[in-house]
């Protein structure tokens, strides 16, 4: 009896405390376990093999007289450098750099291209081309400078406040999960030889669209509205024919037209007017002193190109400087020692001693790494050597496309 009596009273004294007590609440914490922590970095470093430092033979540039800024130069108007982040956008952003320029020396307004506005309708005609040649046409990030007329004669271009090509937040462009994107589906429409255009090229906008965002259709200058290609015509007042291409190989025969035969040039453009070497680099010399500047391309990873001097120049045990000619340019050429690498925008010159030394503004990370941020000093012998094409407006090149006219 006395028994039950106590278990009575624990049981009413039990359950009176639980009855009160408040209830258990959970959270989230973020989960560790350090000592796992510790056995995996003590396994880490039991397997870690010492790698060797990575090293590159480069020029010394030691007793140089070299350019050390921006401000040695005579210039033109331009922008401030971009970059073009994690990207193989480089012919965009110089080329757009150039017209922007451009539409300074035309019309005196300081405006910012969208080059990303470009870069979203060169892919859709990539793909477009891809499809139509069943696969056999290249597809890849790159493209040459004169591929912006191209497509700015067919879709126009806006202002850069239009289109950015980024979502909030992002830093930096990144194109390497677009591009793989876009290129693993026309692979896949080559395997399945699913050649329907319309079809494939919905879906290349599609992942364009959430990649880097669809681009307007209109724009509002100023208060009025209009489409990419007004805004071309009556604001930028660029004309896309008024722009023209030059290049100097051998292998061509000079004052005609001939294709630049590499893959970036994926639409085969035989509009390159070829001339020779040394009116090539007077062109390029009496454009830039006349108030014009130029797009160009060409080769950046040679042992003189450094980006902690700024500088790209050909030291002398790669080849003296007197015997840079059209052969040595060429044979670099044909044996894929020179190589269509970068696009950049030269916007100044200058002379030190004997030496004519060109201010080139570049998009590429290797521009940042230096002290004269998104800037290079090119030599004028690593344009004669080096520098494999170029686009400019044709008043600068009056004289030689007369030349070329009268040979024809």
């Amino acid at each position: 009896m006395k028994t039950l009596s106590i278990f009575l009273i624990l049981f009413v004294f039990t359950g009176s405390v639980f009855g009160q007590s408040a209830k258990d609440k959970g959270a989230f914490v973020p989960y560790e376990n350090k000592f796992y922590g510790e056995i995996k970095d003590g396994i880490k470093n039991f397997n870690k093999k010492e790698k060797k430092k990575s090293t590159a033979f480069k020029m010394d540039y030691s007793g140089k007289d070299l350019p050390q800024s921006v401000e040695e130069f005579e210039t033109v108007w331009c922008n401030d450098p971009l970059s073009q982040g994690n990207t193989g956008t480089c012919w965009c952003f110089a080329t757009s750099s150039f017209y922007e320029a451009e539409i300074f020396r035309i019309t005196k307004q300081e405006i910012k291209l969208s080059e990303l506005y470009t870069v979203y309708y060169e892919y859709v005609e990539k793909a477009r081309e891809y499809i139509r040649t069943r696969g056999e046409s290249f597809f890849g990030e790159g493209s040459e400078t004169n591929a912006v007329a191209r497509m700015m004669k067919k879709y126009g271009v806006v202002p850069a406040s239009d289109y950015t090509g980024m979502k909030g937040g992002q830093k930096f462009h990144d194109h390497s999960g677009m591009y793989n994107e876009m290129n693993h589906y026309l692979k896949t429409l080559k395997r399945d030889k699913a050649w329907n255009e319309a079809e494939g090229i919905a879906t290349i906008k599609s992942i364009l669209n959430y990649y880097i965002g669809e681009p307007p259709a209109e724009i509002n200058w100023k208060g009025k509205a209009m489409s990419p290609l007004a805004f071309m015509k009556d604001v930028a007042q660029i004309k896309p024919d008024d722009y023209v291409n030059f290049m100097s190989l051998v292998e061509f025969p000079y004052y005609d037209n001939a294709e630049y035969e590499v893959p970036d040039n994926w639409w085969k453009s035989d509009d390159y007017n070829n001339i020779p070497l040394d009116q090539f680099m007077g062109l390029i010399n009496s454009a830039v002193k006349g108030g014009f500047s130029i797009a160009i391309g060409g080769d950046v990873s040679e042992s003189g190109y450094s980006a902690d001097k700024d500088v790209a120049m050909v030291p002398s045990y790669d080849i003296p400087s007197e015997y840079i000619d059209e052969n040595a340019r060429q044979l670099r050429f044909s044996n894929g020692s020179t190589t269509d690498d970068h696009a950049i925008h030269i916007i100044g010159h200058t002379k030190k001693g004997k030496d004519t030394w060109y201010l080139i503004k570049d998009s590429g990370s290797g521009a940042r790494n230096g002290k004269n941020k998104g800037y290079y000093f090119y030599h004028e012998d690593y344009i004669k050597l080096k520098i494999m094409t170029f686009t400019i407006h044709k008043d600068a090149a009056k004289n030689i496309l007369k030349k070329m006219q009268a040979s024809k």
